[in-house]
């Protein structure tokens, strides 16, 4: 366990790494097959890796989300909805993607997680929809959760949401995530700051750790 300082509270927080998976930022993966421009989710992996580095470096635990689809496609949006935006739909009806066991659903070699870090499998936006996550927190006292990874707009902001809906202090790290949209990802920074939490990139979150991960982050 870590505490840190924010703003004058001390806090005890977790980072939340979501979805990087070669489905989604790989060349080669299903976004990439589907015509999608994944060179703006790309951009960001050395800027999420770094933001690991630095919280393995004081101990701060690491939840990595892998959103994944059966095979069989039992759990696929189309089942239960129907009436869902044209450009998902057409998604999910043209290609599978991030079906579990395969290579398009593991997180990108770059940010692989250790054997310390921890992996929910999520089948749908947010991370604590039916997941163990809120019992994993609950059992090591986490209270404070930090945000990077994709689609800011999409799994990043319903996941950050449900954490301040469930009671915990929320940060974005602004230089570690993206979205596919400039205009999405500029509305959800400006709903966290207004409603959620705090904003801030890598190095003003590495001001907050304990001195040895700040000196390294220089």
């Amino acid at each position: 366990m870590t505490i840190i300082n924010i703003q004058g509270h001390n806090v005890n927080p977790a980072l939340m790494v979501i979805d990087v998976q070669n489905g989604f930022v790989s060349k080669g993966g299903s976004y990439d097959q589907l015509g999608i421009d994944v060179s703006r989710y790309q951009r960001v992996i050395p800027q999420i890796s770094e933001l690991i580095r630095l919280c393995r470096s004081v101990n701060i635990p690491i939840f990595y989300t892998q959103a994944v689809r059966e095979k069989s496609g039992i759990d696929l949006l189309t089942n239960t909805h129907r009436i869902l935006p044209k450009s998902r739909e057409e998604r999910i009806r043209t290609k599978p993607i991030c079906v579990i066991s395969t290579w398009d659903a593991d997180i990108v070699d770059e940010i692989k997680p250790s054997p310390m870090d921890h992996v929910v499998i999520k089948r749908r936006d947010s991370a604590f929809q039916d997941t163990e996550i809120g019992v994993w927190l609950k059992s090591i006292g986490i209270d404070t959760l930090a945000f990077c990874g994709i689609d800011t707009s999409i799994c990043v902001e319903a996941s950050l949401r449900d954490a301040f809906n469930n009671g915990y202090d929320v940060v974005l790290i602004s230089d570690a995530t993206t979205s596919g949209n400039t205009k999405h990802f500029e509305s959800t920074l400006e709903v966290v700051r207004d409603y959620y939490g705090l904003v801030m990139d890598v190095k003003e979150f590495a001001r907050h750790l304990p001195q040895k991960a700040e000196q390294r982050n220089k």
